[in-house]
């Protein structure tokens, strides 16, 4: 029998909208400016991230993706009592087919409940999974996974993913709570599964966030069109240089805009003026990278003991499978 999908919206369009100007007010009056990454992921962020992931210098998505061609079967075997995948920050799911697939062979798996806070990409992909997995109950929850974990339904027993190196945009303070609210929210002996960057040459890592195409500026200057629409600002984005930076001491790669004039920015629906000296940058993302040791160690300090995990054989990715203690 098929099962229609549904969708549980937790988050209001004004919601999302005080997010973003408290969000703009902290970030851009600060010493040294900085911006959340979420807010990259307009419609047209969105397009431009899925360019990038098809770039020949981003590595991330094509070596996870081949890491779940290889290893879904084996990820399966390891949660085999997973009744429900929850899949946090799911974006278009289509990598988590492979582990679907590999979970729906196994035959306990009831439901699958994509998390994202883009309504239309959650939609969209349901829409996608529906049509292949008809049978599955597939109930997609529109929300901030760094704040609202706890109202996400439950049903059966879980394995929660968050994939394609997310985790990494979150600094180790942001992770510790990341980790503390899903140790809330999962019950013993229930799954976390995670795709991680792995430390390789900053000669590698950096081009996957500066590509010769220019694609991954665009996508970071995104956000300057995205506050231009949402909150009245007056940014002239091409005024902004796309910077990306190996952060050693804290094992990061930093993207930046960086002003190359002297400008003043106006926000109308803020009453806010931000100033710019040439040279100055704004903080758009960190993407952290992570020894396997260490954060095998960091997952169970956290309460998620490593059951087990898998890697390329360049070792730049990794899947790391942790059990609820």
């Amino acid at each position: 029998m098929t099962t229609a999908p549904t969708i549980d919206v937790q988050i209001s369009e004004d919601d999302i909208q005080g997010s973003l100007r408290s969000d703009v007010i902290r970030g851009l009056t600060a010493t040294r400016k900085w911006l959340p990454s979420k807010w990259f992921y307009d419609a047209r962020g969105s397009k431009l991230f899925d360019s990038i992931t098809e770039l020949p210098e981003y590595y991330p998505t094509r070596t996870e993706r081949a890491l779940l061609r290889c290893h879904a079967g084996d990820i399966a075997d390891s949660v085999s009592e997973t009744e429900e995948l929850v899949e946090l920050g799911s974006g278009s799911s289509e990598k988590t087919r492979l582990l679907l697939r590999a979970l729906d062979n196994r035959g306990s798996l009831r439901g699958y409940l994509p998390q994202d806070i883009s309504g239309s990409a959650l939609r969209e992909a349901m829409s996608l999974i529906a049509h292949e997995f008809p049978t599955l109950e597939t109930h997609g929850v529109v929300s901030d996974f760094t704040s609202m974990l706890h109202a996400l339904p439950q049903a059966g027993h879980r394995t929660v993913a968050m994939l394609g190196g997310t985790l990494g945009n979150l600094a180790p303070e942001q992770r510790a709570e990341f980790y503390r609210r899903v140790h809330d929210v999962l019950n013993p002996g229930e799954y976390l599964l995670l795709g991680v960057g792995l430390m390789t040459d900053p000669e590698i890592m950096v081009p996957a966030y500066d590509d010769t195409a220019g694609v991954t500026a665009e996508f970071n200057r995104n956000v300057l069109h995205v506050l231009n629409s949402r909150l009245g600002a007056d940014f002239e984005p091409d005024c902004f240089d796309h910077v990306a930076v190996w952060d050693a001491e804290n094992e990061w790669i930093e993207m930046r805009l960086e002003a190359s004039a002297n400008m003043t920015v106006t926000f109308a629906d803020l009453g806010l003026v931000v100033h710019f000296a040439v040279g100055e940058q704004i903080r758009t993302e960190i993407s952290a990278k992570f020894r396997l040791p260490a954060f095998h160690a960091e997952l169970r300090v956290a309460g998620f003991p490593v059951q087990q995990s898998w890697t390329d054989p360049d070792d730049r990715f990794a899947l790391v499978l942790g059990r609820r203690r």
